[in-house]
């Protein structure tokens, strides 16, 4: 089914069983997030809140509940996008199979957008605050849009829809400083198309002019966090995989998406700014109050029988994962063309995306002399951190296969294969006072931190250890060394110091680690050690260790790779740092860093006596 508003989505949903209808009143302040995080961890279907606390309009989420069930919204046009990403791959593939491609010129007719002066998002209009006032954690700044397509056009080229970017950047409808429904907060971070268009209006001293719209066909949706190169208009993608042109309402205003369920449109001042935030983020913990770009809010529209889409993030896994699954699926063999030698890359969710990235490549440089330390993998890392939003990542690990048996999204395996081969005093290579993602806190400032590139390659050097060597003793108070993996534990350890007791944002207490292990080195017990790869110094080792996950979102959400990582026999040789024994990454809670997502204990007591009053809901909550 080509659906063409979220009213066609409920109903698709409704009618095979994918979709629950909530009747009684559900409060859009926490009640509705809590749920929807339940449901969604449950596995369970999209859900319809048909009576919203304050609001007229139906609220609906968890449309992308699973993978399975985002493939089944699509399923008229996936296959079709995916034989267009291959012949663009293979051009010579049409001749070779014209049957399996008879089809994509057809598609191809259907990417390019169009514009019309009316639709149906125009029907009628509003006011901000009669739209649905989501809050879904605690301490959020107010109310936000969780599922925005926002839409601006670079300022030399108004009217040209070839030139107009989508994004889904964060919205604040209310709180802070923020006029009632004259205002509301635009949060983007660096390598965002929409801070292009922000400078060349800053550079004109002209208005940006903006549209954010809401609802619609699911394809706009997914086209708003679909990594395209950039001048590459989403809006081709969106009608590729909606099946049927785009359609832009053209006037003296940002395009605006004719079939959406909800728009708001207006100017920005790319001079001004006013707070935005906090709120709860898909890294797991609050992105903190800072100043961000204000909208000036001039016409709010909606379609007849609107329903209001959105989600909810916070520490992954949630519904936005599925997005990453998606997008995973019809990019991954685009990766190669993109970066020569690169195999595959993998953004791991777990955690929180940005901070960790996986990549296989190639070593083909000089093959005859069958080196066994990385060549080409550095300078595919360095083209990795090079493109668009994979140069936000803080670690990335990579490696080459020749046998053709590493799976890149089996992350245990991933890791274990690197660290058979990695030689810590050769193979770690750091770059400083770069950029980072706008949400992480674990760097010097907003936007500022280091990354680790980690490369490895060649047969296997050693085995790893299953076991904390028995003849090892940590020095006090350090303790509980926990296995999270063959080769990596985590270490318990006294909370970080305050910032007045570390010197320039870095704790010296994981240095007696060091030199507890450097010592059983030097008393003959470095064979012990050896299988003993990482050490995560943690705040609590039996919760980092109780699954991978906790593990990978621990680890790389809150360290900072320049400051956190040090080793056992640290040494310096031309400015390159390494270290001989186990690599030592402090990720205890930092006084810089953003306060982890708790849900409101009322809330979860509210939701927990819904659940205990029955009904179809119940068994998801």
């Amino acid at each position: 089914m080509k659906h063409r508003s979220t009213q066609d989505v409920v109903e698709d949903l409704r009618r095979d069983g994918r979709l629950i209808e909530v009747t009684d009143p559900v409060d859009p302040c926490l009640e509705m997030a809590e749920i929807q995080r339940r449901v969604y961890a449950r596995g369970g279907p999209g859900i319809l809140f048909s009576n919203v606390v304050g609001s007229r309009f139906p609220m609906a989420s968890n449309l992308f509940g699973t993978l399975e069930q985002a493939r089944y919204l699509f399923r008229d046009t996936l296959e079709s996008v995916r034989r267009l990403i291959e012949l663009k791959l293979d051009p010579s593939a049409l001749p070779k199979r014209p049957l399996r491609y008879a089809g994509v010129p057809w598609t191809a007719l259907h990417t390019l957008p169009k514009s019309v002066s009316r639709g149906a998002v125009t029907a009628n209009r509003c006011r901000v605050s009669e739209l649905p006032q989501l809050k879904c954690w605690p301490d959020d700044g107010g109310a936000f849009v969780t599922l925005p397509q926002v839409l601006s056009e670079h300022p030399a080229a108004v009217g040209d829809l070839m030139k107009v970017n989508l994004g889904m950047y964060r919205i604040q409808i209310s709180g802070n400083e923020y006029q009632a429904d004259q205002e509301v907060g635009l949060h983007y971070q660096i390598h965002r198309g929409i801070g292009v268009h922000h400078r060349a209006a800053l550079d004109r001293n002209e208005p940006l002019r903006v549209a954010i719209t809401v609802g619609g066909s699911p394809a706009m949706t997914l086209a708003a966090v679909m990594p395209l190169p950039e001048g590459l208009t989403e809006l081709i993608f969106a009608g590729a995989l909606s099946g049927r042109r785009i359609a832009m309402v053209r006037g003296n205003h940002a395009p605006v998406y004719a079939d959406a369920d909800f728009a708001i449109v207006g100017t920005i001042d790319p001079a001004r700014t006013k707070p935005e935030g906090p709120f709860g983020d898909h890294l797991g913990y609050y992105s903190l109050e800072h100043p961000f770009p204000l909208m000036h809010v001039e016409h709010v529209w909606h379609r007849s029988g609107a329903i209001w889409p959105f989600t909810v993030v916070g520490r992954p896994p949630q519904e936005d994962t599925t997005f990453g699954q998606l997008i995973h699926e019809l990019t991954d063999p685009i990766i190669p063309t993109v970066i020569p030698g690169v195999k595959a890359v993998h953004a791991v969710d777990a955690a929180g995306v940005h901070p960790l990235l996986l990549a296989i490549g190639s070593e083909r440089y000089m093959p005859y002399l069958k080196r066994q330390e990385p060549q080409e993998l550095l300078t595919q890392a360095n083209a990795i951190l090079g493109n668009g939003q994979l140069s936000l990542a803080k670690y990335l690990w990579i490696t080459d296969d020749p046998s053709g048996q590493l799976d890149i999204h089996q992350i245990e395996p991933f890791f274990q294969h690197i660290l058979k081969r990695v030689d810590w005093r050769r193979d770690l290579h750091f770059h400083t006072r770069t950029t980072i993602d706008t949400l992480d806190y674990s760097g010097s400032g907003l936007n500022r931190g280091s990354k680790l590139v980690v490369a490895a390659s060649g047969d296997p050097i050693r085995e790893l250890a299953t076991e904390w060597p028995r003849d090892v003793t940590l020095p006090e108070p350090f303790s509980q060394p926990r296995q999270v993996m063959p080769g990596v534990f985590a270490i318990e350890s006294p909370k970080y110091p305050s910032s007045e007791d570390s010197g320039n944002g870095k704790s010296n207490q994981v240095d007696r680690i060091a030199e507890a292990l450097e010592q059983c080195q030097k008393d003959g017990r470095r064979d012990s050690l050896a299988g003993v790869m990482i050490l995560s110094v943690v705040d609590d080792s039996a919760f980092a260790s109780a699954s991978l996950s906790n593990w990978l979102w621990i680890t790389f959400t809150r360290s900072n790779p320049a400051v956190d990582v040090s080793g056992v026999g640290e040494s310096w040789a031309d400015k390159h740092w390494g270290c001989d024994g186990p690599l030592i990454i402090d990720a205890r809670v930092k006084p810089s860093h953003a306060p982890a997502l708790v849900e409101d204990p009322e809330t979860t007591a509210k939701v927990d006596a819904r659940a205990a009053r029955g009904g179809p809901l119940a068994k998801y909550l």
